[in-house]
């Protein structure tokens, strides 16, 4: 049984990282590092654990992005399901690779993930830097960049356990897509390369409940929340924030 204090601690996180999913993206993440780091289980249960909470909130992101309009529109729908059909795939892939990482593999992969994302953002919201791509989804080779894309991106969520739209969102910005239109997709990816990974791991018996439930209903109300202050707040704000803080939290992971 974990203390009193930590669980109070996973709790804040979660509730935390739920709003960063809906308002900037990267924000499941740190649900990964509080259990890796606040906890005993093993790498494959951080994993599994996690990507069975970004199921729910991804299916509740995706529900206020419906209600907001982004995925009411034809380029939405089908943004949506360029990046989550092939990610699902790599979800899997992702999964099955991480039974053969050490604990420490682990550890040292997802530190240097966390550190390398936030400052990637930090960087580019100092330097003011917008898309340095267009790549239109409408066209054929657009629609097979994207693709790649979302096949190397479930790869990569699905060894660390980490939520699809914290590589996706800055991804897609960066290939020219609105900031809400990168969440509303993000969202949708979630759902489903979150789902297969999640399901592997369950095979695996790498899942905890209690700890699916302790963190997954914060999350929850933190994905509401965030979905508000996406609509409401300058989103450069927000992600110079996020990034400063999945930094110190690769830092942090690193002196663990």
């Amino acid at each position: 049984m974990l203390p009193t204090s930590t669980l109070v601690l996973l709790v804040v996180i979660a509730f935390l990282a739920g709003v960063g999913i809906t308002a900037v993206g990267p924000g499941g993440i740190f649900v990964t590092v509080a259990l890796f780091a606040l906890t005993d289980v093993g790498s494959s249960t951080v994993a599994g654990t996690a990507l069975t909470t970004f199921v729910a909130t991804g299916l509740l992101g995706s529900y206020t992005y419906y209600r907001s309009g982004e995925l009411r529109t034809r380029a939405g729908k089908r943004l949506a399901t360029l990046v989550t059909a092939p990610s699902a795939l790599g979800a899997i892939v992702g999964a099955l690779a991480n039974a053969v990482l050490s604990e420490a593999a682990f550890g040292s992969l997802l530190t240097g993930f966390t550190a390398l994302v936030g400052a990637s953002i930090v960087y580019r919201e100092r330097r003011a830097l917008g898309s340095r791509w267009s790549v239109d989804p409408a066209l054929p080779s657009g629609a097979a960049v994207f693709a790649v894309l979302g096949f190397a991106i479930g790869v990569l969520c699905g060894l660390l356990g980490v939520g699809g739209p914290v590589i996706t969102v800055p991804v897609l910005v960066l290939l020219g897509i609105s900031m809400l239109d990168a969440l509303a997709a993000a969202q949708v990816q979630s759902v489903f390369l979150s789902a297969f990974a999640a399901a592997t791991y369950v095979m695996q018996g790498a899942v905890s409940l209690p700890l699916v439930v302790l963190v997954g209903v914060p999350e929850l109300l933190g994905v509401i929340v965030g979905w508000r202050v996406a609509h409401r707040v300058e989103a450069s704000r927000l992600k110079v924030a996020l990034g400063a803080t999945l930094v110190a939290s690769g830092v942090l992971l690193a002196a663990t």
